[in-house]
């Protein structure tokens, strides 16, 4: 089962133009900011807002033209909304009661899914009684109640507390997996897209700047939202031509060696952008000798801890992200306000010339 989606939206003078795929058993992300046009698409796929052009299939079959009642899709919509008056069964049970289902029937439904979706919640509790984390297991049941051919999650974590949201997330990676057709989750945060998706497509003022992978988005961004999102090391300015196959980018904290620019002239270029990967840059806790073309010293800002590694935030010349082992930070005693050195070679530097006032690469 495949959908596929091809649209022009207009909303006042805002256009949203986007055209994907989400594949069976295929989570596909659709990452941006707020505003970026993501529930439009989603609103605009579930039938709730007519789209200017364009077409929608599932499985070759159009379903632009049916209403949103007749559209096989299973929205568990940002905040968790919910109908207020009802309670959480009635809540669950009413897609089940909406396609004809006998009572009995739509509560059996509803009681399945709350036991395995929302255990501990009270069936006859009203939505305001309840949690963000526990409106949101409540609008993916009611999601999921009515046997839907594609499934959509609109900002699922973004009314839940910071605490819950590692329990939730585990849930919703599971729904995921076992929900047998398309999956559309829609989302500003990276951590969920690159958790969550198989497929990751970046929306930026209502285009599609860049589609891949998780692991293509975070190794090769195209633009600085992107590079900026996923926590690369992000540096612009003006390059220069250094001696063969290699160039000087001049930033505004600073001067990066990097390769020239494969198929570009010699001469220089200016708004040019590279990312680094903070995997590849290396900390020592003296001035290191070796091959790497870039060394940098600087002053500590930050070390967090993420399990087994640890991110360094270095003020330097330029300032840096590096991403090292704990191990290796208690070795070197780094911390906050220390000095460290560190390193990155040419060839680990991924570069791109921005085209237009977009950045889009």
């Amino acid at each position: 089962m495949v959908l596929e989606a091809e649209i022009e939206v207009r909303r006042g003078d805002v256009t949203v133009a986007a055209a994907f795929s989400a594949g069976d058993r295929e989570t596909v992300g659709l990452l941006g900011p707020n505003g970026a046009g993501k529930t439009t698409i989603v609103e605009t796929i579930a039938g709730l807002v007519p789209a200017a052009s364009g077409r929608i299939l599932l499985d070759d079959e159009p379903i632009h033209d049916l209403p949103p009642e007749r559209r096989p899709i299973g929205i568990a919509f940002q905040d968790g909304v919910l109908f207020p008056h009802l309670s959480v069964m009635e809540n669950v049970a009413f897609p089940v009661r909406a396609r004809g289902a006998r009572s009995r029937a739509a509560r059996a439904r509803a009681l399945e899914l709350l036991e395995w979706l929302a255990p501990g919640i009270d069936p006859g509790a009203k939505p305001g009684t309840l949690s963000g984390g526990e409106r949101q297991r409540v609008a993916l049941a009611r999601a999921l109640a009515g046997t839907p051919r594609v499934l959509i999650l609109d900002e699922p974590l973004s009314a839940v507390d910071v605490s819950a949201r590692a329990e939730l997330r585990a849930l919703l990676r599971r729904t995921l997996r076992g929900f047998a057709g398309p999956r559309l989750l829609i989302t500003h945060d990276p951590v969920e897209a690159m958790t969550l998706a198989d497929r990751v497509v970046v929306l930026e003022s209502g285009r599609i700047t860049q589609t891949g992978t998780p692991d293509e988005i975070r190794d090769a961004p195209r633009t600085r939202y992107a590079a900026d999102l996923v926590g690369m090391n992000l540096f612009a300015g003006r390059l220069t031509p250094l001696e063969a196959g290699a160039g000087a980018l001049e930033t505004a904290d600073g001067v990066v060696t990097v390769p020239w620019p494969e198929g570009m002239a010699v001469g220089p270029i200016d708004d040019v952008l590279a990312t680094l990967a903070p995997a590849d840059v290396a900390l020592h806790a003296v001035r290191p000798e070796g091959s790497a073309r870039n060394v940098v010293h600087g002053v500590v800002d930050e070390v967090a801890i993420l399990g087994d590694r640890a991110r360094v935030r270095l003020n330097g010349s330029p300032r840096l992200v590096a991403e090292i082992t704990t191990g290796s930070v208690a070795r070197m005693a780094i911390r906050s306000g220390g000095a460290v050195w560190a390193s990155f070679k040419a060839v680990e530097i991924h570069l791109m010339v921005e085209r237009g006032r977009t950045d889009t690469l």
